[in-house]
This record gives C-alpha cells, structure tokens and sequence, in this order.
C-alpha cells in the first residue's frame, strides 16, 4: 500500500519525559511568586485550589475522556483569588499563561529525545507528511518540542487541552487526519500506549505501530498493533512492511 503520512503521539514516542506533579518546590515557588501580585496563599493551598478546580472542570465536563485546560484553570485560581482590580481582562491571561509554564517547568525532572528520533525524522521528512497527536497542554507541548528541536517537523500538532477530551477519543485521530488531509489507511500512527495509541488509532482505521518504549501501556485484550519496535530506528523496517503489502 501507498503511506502518505505518519502521526506520531509526542510523549513516550519522541520524547522521553518525566514529570513530578508532587514535587512541593512546584507549589512553594508559586506560592511565593504570588505574593508579588497580592496572593498570599500557603504551598498547599495553592495545590489544594489547583486540584480543585481540576476537579470542578472534570465534573463539568461530558466527555468520557476528558482533557482538562491549565489556562483556564490558572485564569480561575486568579479570579477567585486575587483582590488587585487591575488584574482582570489580559494581564490575568498572561500571569495565567506564565503560571502553566511555571508549573510544568518546575515538575520537569527528564526532557529527551528517544535515541534515533532526530535522524528517522530527517529521514523521514522528504517522503512523507508528519504530524504529531499529544495529550496533554499547548503551553506545555510545543516549547517541549521546541526545545528538542522537533517542533518544525510536525503539521499539524494536534493537543489534547485544546479540545477537552484526549486519546483514545476518535476525534483526535479525525482532527490530525483531517489536518493532513489524507485518508486513515495511507497513514501509520506511532504511538506508545497500546489503549490511548494503539486502540485509538485502529479504531480510526489507520495502519499502527507500537513502540515498546521506557512509558505507557504494554498490553490490552483485544488490542494487537500492525507492528511493534523496540528501538525508534526500526520504524525504517516497520514502514517498509506497510510498504510492501
């Protein structure tokens, strides 16, 4: 068959990342980067409020596999909290933006490329359409793939906050389709989570690939990929089996 495209999911594919969400230096700086704004909140009131209002946009939501939006949920930690009148409209978009960013900066222990990303995706770009399908948030996504250096080599880059719900939700794998404007079987997407990957795809119709890396989930009944690789240099031998066919 004619492969047109290859989607890739970002996290645990490309990059090799880990994060502490635990981590109390998270919540302590922010804690006191606040008090420059009028926000004088404990560590762990802070994390209480971002959880609860975590919480709040789960529990509002309809979607079986929500997504929730830091940027809307750091726009409602400075509404509920901060009494500065000139805090509202665009500066509270911004300090919210930079809150996100904090965040994640600070619960980031490991950011990495895979071993043979950079050189397959060279390999790769002349020949085929490349996007990229994360879940997780656009403020997180693309200065992470900037700064490893992937980011030019995706279109689109399709983000899980920016819809509300994520993988294996089909219109994730509609939405990056559509944006290659391709069908699902001249397309093969790589992933790493046999559920939120592999299952997903296939249930999209796309040829799938599942990369056996250091995250995700390794097995579910039911779910078999078209083809497994162990190393992210074998996706050479895994295109030219869908190639061949």
């Amino acid at each position: 068959m004619k492969i047109k495209g290859i989607i890739f999911d970002v996290y645990g594919t490309l990059i090799d990342i880990q994060t502490d969400e635990g981590y109390e230096e998270i919540y302590r700086a922010i804690s006191h980067f606040l008090t420059y704004h009028g926000i004088y909140m404990h560590r762990w009131e802070v994390r209480d409020a971002y959880y609860r209002i975590m919480e709040e946009q789960r529990k509002a939501s309809f979607e079986e596999h929500f997504e929730f939006d830091a940027l809307e949920l750091w726009q409602q930690f400075l509404n509920r909290n901060s009494n500065d009148p000139d805090l509202p409209g665009a500066r509270t978009r911004d300090l919210a933006l930079f809150l996100a960013e904090m965040y994640r900066g600070i619960s980031r222990q490991r950011l990495q490329l895979y071993p043979g990303v950079r050189e397959m995706l060279d390999e790769l770009r002349p020949f085929y359409s490349m996007a990229a399908v994360s879940d997780a948030q656009r403020p997180w996504v693309v200065p992470e793939m900037q700064a490893t250096g992937i980011y030019p080599y995706f279109s689109p880059v399709v983000i899980s906050g920016d819809f509300g719900f994520r993988k294996p939700d089909r219109r994730m794998f509609e939405t990056v389709l559509s944006g290659l404007e391709l069908d699902p079987g001249e397309v093969i997407f790589v992933g790493n989570d046999m559920y939120r990957d592999i299952h997903g795809a296939a249930q999209a119709g796309m040829n799938t690939v599942f990369f056996s890396s250091n995250q995700g989930r390794k097995e579910m009944e039911g779910v078999e990929p078209d083809y497994i690789i162990y190393d992210f240099l074998q996706l050479r031998q895994a295109i030219g089996f869908f190639e061949g066919q």
